[in-house]
């Protein structure tokens, strides 16, 4: 498995190993032990996969949690969209800063997104079956969610109006949200 460093400190793209002929193809999604060596984490544990299918156009969050915080790590298996990590941590050098990448199924890449992030992602495809494992349990009551177009932020998502949830309308911008010590 090759690990891609972001600009982000502890944001990592894993591209898997592909094994394929005229048959299809075969890859390990996820190896514990692999995924220890790789990142030097040792104390990750996964207790919950998540898997969501969007239509073109729809964007889901920045949502995190500010208890119970989960780390995830998401790939899509059908369809591409735009995913997008944003660093909550008020220690970080990177505090408010974004990386996004694209994750289809063409490329099999995988984002981890650990703890004291916001996520979201952008439906580029028809639709995409999207796939994540977390480190925690949803817990609705702390979830919270960033404004997907908040200009302090800056992301550069390529669309001027998604298709969004009503939670997701309801996003704070970065000035007024709770974050991550």
């Amino acid at each position: 498995m090759n690990v891609i460093t972001t600009p982000i400190a502890d944001l990592l793209i894993f591209e898997p190993k592909i094994f394929g002929d005229a048959r299809g193809f075969f890859m390990e999604s996820f190896n514990q032990q692999t995924f220890e060596n790789l990142t030097g984490l040792k104390n990750v544990t996964f207790v919950q996969d998540n898997h969501s299918r969007s239509s073109k156009n729809v964007l889901r969050g920045l949502h995190y949690q500010i208890q119970n915080p989960q780390g995830k790590l998401v790939r899509v298996v059908s369809g591409s969209v735009f995913d997008v990590a944003v660093d909550l941590r008020k220690s970080s050098p990177t505090f408010g800063k974004w990386h996004g990448v694209e994750l289809s199924g063409e490329n099999h890449r995988q984002f981890w997104i650990p703890a004291g992030f916001a996520h979201g992602f952008l439906v580029l495809s028809e639709t995409a079956d999207f796939l994540y494992k977390t480190t925690d349990y949803y817990a609705p009551q702390f979830e919270r969610c960033l404004l997907w177009n908040d200009s302090e932020i800056g992301i550069e998502w390529g669309i001027s109006q998604p298709l969004l949830s009503g939670k997701d309308k309801q996003g704070l911008a970065l000035h007024d949200a709770e974050v991550f010590a």
